[in-house]
């Protein structure tokens, strides 16, 4: 029996492979349990987890991509440190994202935000994600690889959101050459099982990068995307400085390619391990758009995100002291039972597999939901098209029934680190 207690899920790497177990025997006790060697409040349960997210006067989001690490660089003392978290929120890593902003500095930067990635901007994405997707599936079956994320995930998830921020295409080798191996889910970097210290900003090249674009369209305006981006203003009708602009650029850029990396990941798995699946998708394409809806349920590529409580509270029974750190786990609460029948079961056609949290809720909701969502179905619906017989390679992960995967090693991420695959190119591709 295994002595979850003892298990240190911040700074362990044995819940890595499948922490599911933990979130389970964390909810099963309370869905809103404070682990023992952090002091981090878990929230694993559903209602709890939406009630979390759409509190945010009672729970900061200034921590929200570092949790426990390094700490909040002051004591926090008695019922109300909303003073202290405002005098010292800029000390903590990532201060200058818009993820880690609260009301109503982060109302008008996710405005901002809106206008840059507008429906019709997203559209004229999409249809670049198609030529996209042959493009890479061209690339990846020239190389004679197996390896699906270095492969394909990974360019193809940055090149769809350079294309949809207006990244010029002679830059784009620049940006692979510097962004395409991945940096962000090294162990070492933020949400590392076995980092000890954060760089306050790991995110200067695209800083730099898009500043530069700004810049340069502000003094000379073209039709394009990053004009309009140059010449987007805040609600209130003042114009952000160039650097604001691209920090939530940056933010998008950064934050988009992992989530969709990891999905891609989780979606590539499940049809090469279940025949009947991949051919119930070859066959009812469908069912397609729901299948995405389920691989993110069940595999989230975000485990969980943080929040600081300003004020001493209630959740679920349980009192949440003041400057108490929170973690909504939303691995854990998409597969809370109370929200979702036989969680642990995968089903193409849960009714209500779109009610999952894995792009987080409320006012904080990934704003590339929508982008994330066409990234996997497109990805899904190309490779079925232009592979037969997608399989595991036994080779690299074992025979079915004796697997072996490797995960990112952070307690942020959820996703395979590698995912080798074998398959039949159609005929036209061989």
């Amino acid at each position: 029996m295994t002595d979850h207690d003892a298990i240190d899920f911040f700074r362990g790497d044995e819940l890595v492979p499948d922490p599911y177990p933990y979130f389970e025997w964390l909810r099963a006790q309370c869905p809103v349990q404070r682990e023992q060697h952090h002091g981090v409040m878990m929230v694993t349960g559903y209602d709890e987890a939406i009630a979390v997210y759409n509190d945010t006067a009672t729970f900061s989001s200034c921590n929200s991509p570092t949790g426990p690490f390094p700490g909040f660089p002051v004591p926090l003392e008695g019922d109300d440190v909303s003073q202290l978290i405002e005098q010292h929120r800029h000390e903590l890593p990532m201060s200058d994202q818009m993820l880690t902003f609260d009301p109503p500095i982060h109302t008008a930067h996710r405005a901002l935000l809106m206008r840059l990635i507008t429906p019709k901007r997203l559209r004229e994405n999409e249809e670049f994600m198609w030529r996209l997707a042959d493009r890479q599936i061209d690339d990846f079956i020239d190389a004679g690889g197996n390896e699906f994320i270095k492969g394909y995930g990974q360019p193809f998830a940055m090149l769809v959101v350079a294309d949809l921020l207006g990244v010029p295409e002679r830059d784009h080798e620049l940006f692979r050459a510097r962004l395409g191996a991945g940096p962000s889910h090294e162990t070492g970097t933020v949400g590392g099982t076995g980092d000890r210290g954060l760089a306050l900003n790991p995110l200067e090249f695209l800083y730099e990068q898009f500043t530069a674009y700004i810049d340069d369209r502000r003094r000379a305006p073209s039709n394009d995307v990053m004009t309009g981006m140059a010449t987007a203003t805040f609600p209130d009708g003042s114009i952000p400085e160039a650097i604001d602009v691209a920090r939530i650029a940056a933010n998008l850029f950064a934050a988009g390619q992992e989530t969709s990396v990891r999905l891609f990941g989780t979606a590539v798995q499940r049809i090469a391990e279940d025949p009947e699946l991949q051919r119930l998708l070859r066959e009812h394409r469908e069912h397609i758009p729901n299948f995405i809806e389920e691989c993110l349920r069940i595999e989230s590529p975000v485990k969980g995100d943080f929040r600081l409580a300003r004020v001493t509270s209630e959740l679920g029974g349980v009192t949440i002291p003041a400057g108490t750190t929170v973690m909504v786990v939303n691995g854990a609460a998409n597969r809370d039972p109370r929200r979702f029948e036989h969680p642990a079961d995968f089903e193409v056609e849960r009714a209500n597999a779109r009610h999952h949290i894995a792009f987080g809720h409320g006012p904080h909701t990934c704003p590339g939901a929508p982008l994330a969502r066409a990234e996997g179905r497109i990805t899904v619906e190309r490779l079925l098209d232009r592979m037969d017989d997608i399989r595991i390679s036994e080779k690299e992960h074992g025979p079915a029934g004796a697997r072996h995967y490797d995960y990112v090693p952070t307690y942020i991420l959820r996703g395979v680190a590698n995912l080798h695959i074998e398959f039949e190119p159609r005929a036209s591709d061989a």
